[in-house]
């Protein structure tokens, strides 16, 4: 089918542009609708009495470019249903192209087996967005990058690092990066990179049966500024032995920041007790009230971002320049 609007020389054309979404992160949504000055699709997603998920689609999406924006976050379950048949709702009412925009992908932590008769979730997920009609996908910092080969439609993997970086930028002291754990040395060092910061690596291991890990610190945090940089806090207990150990080793403050704050349990309890001074997470997860409430964290939106890369694909204009 040939494309029904003007070419990119012209005045800007978004009249077949469409953007829906379920309940997850309504907030983060409405940001994105004003930057890209596009209302947000007439639609319903509510559940009935039995928990089954209905969606009705309220206005034409007959050859549409229609963007499905929902972050796979708690409730999970529901969250996901709600994508799945919206998507299958709109393929049905002949959209021309459906990208499943994913600000937050869930279960990517279930990447791989890591038992003999594990399941590997992510992959699932992927098979179910794709056959549910998705024609690409949009997403923000996976937890794992080999997720994208899980799909066998366009991935778009954004990173939060820019907006991240940008607040990051505005701490005065000489500051060191610090990756909770081998498995994030990559993401630290392209952070330190940006910053012409230092590189730290916590190792954690148990010397012996049933005694408490330890944590080994590799480089040195002695007098500096230490942020924690990790793409996702659950518990939080790995990011906060961490800030008691960097303190123990001398580092003058701690700092953490997250792309996907889950802060599930006592998350935010234990950030609040914990030596952290700030907790620099996105949107891309609606906070808990507890979490809205808590004075450490600081909240950094990835709306202009996601509005940009909407419109690149809308345009069908390169987002590699996005990729950083």
């Amino acid at each position: 089918m040939a494309k029904k609007r003007v070419s990119r020389e012209t005045e800007k054309d978004y009249s077949w542009l469409r953007i829906f979404t379920g309940n997850s992160n309504i907030e983060l949504v409405q940001k994105i609708s004003e930057e890209l000055e596009t209302p947000i699709g007439k639609s319903k997603v509510k559940s009935f009495s039995d928990g089954e998920i209905n969606v009705e689609i309220d206005e034409s999406v007959r050859g549409m470019d229609v963007f499905v924006i929902q972050s796979i976050c708690t409730p999970t379950n529901n969250n996901l249903m709600e994508l799945l048949i919206l998507i299958d709702a709109l393929k049905r009412a002949s959209s021309e192209r459906i990208t499943a925009v994913l600000p937050y992908y869930g279960y990517a932590r279930q990447d791989r087996k890591v038992s003999p008769r594990a399941p590997i979730s992510a992959k699932l997920i992927a098979d179910l967005i794709t056959t549910a009609g998705a024609s690409r996908i949009l997403t923000v910092d996976l937890h794992a990058g080999q997720i994208q080969g899980f799909f066998n439609i366009p991935v778009d993997h954004l990173y939060a690092a820019p907006v991240l970086l940008d607040y990051m930028k505005q701490l005065r002291d000489e500051v060191v990066i610090v990756s909770p754990d081998a498995g994030g040395v990559e993401r630290a060092r392209a952070y330190a990179k940006r910053l012409n910061a230092a590189l730290a690596i916590i190792d954690k291991r148990r010397e012996s049966p049933n005694v408490s890990q330890v944590m080994n610190i590799i480089g040195d945090v002695s007098g500096l500024t230490a942020v924690l940089v990790d793409d996702i806090v659950d518990t939080g207990g790995t990011l906060v032995r961490a800030a008691y150990a960097l303190v123990e080793k001398g580092a003058q403050t701690v700092y953490a920041c997250c792309t996907h704050p889950v802060l599930s349990g006592q998350a935010v309890k234990l950030l609040m007790e914990s030596p952290i001074e700030e907790m620099i997470v996105t949107d891309t997860i609606p906070l808990r009230e507890e979490a809205i409430a808590c004075p450490k964290i600081k909240v950094l939106s990835i709306s202009t971002l996601l509005a940009e890369a909407i419109r690149r694909i809308y345009e069908d204009e390169s987002v590699s320049c996005l990729f950083v």
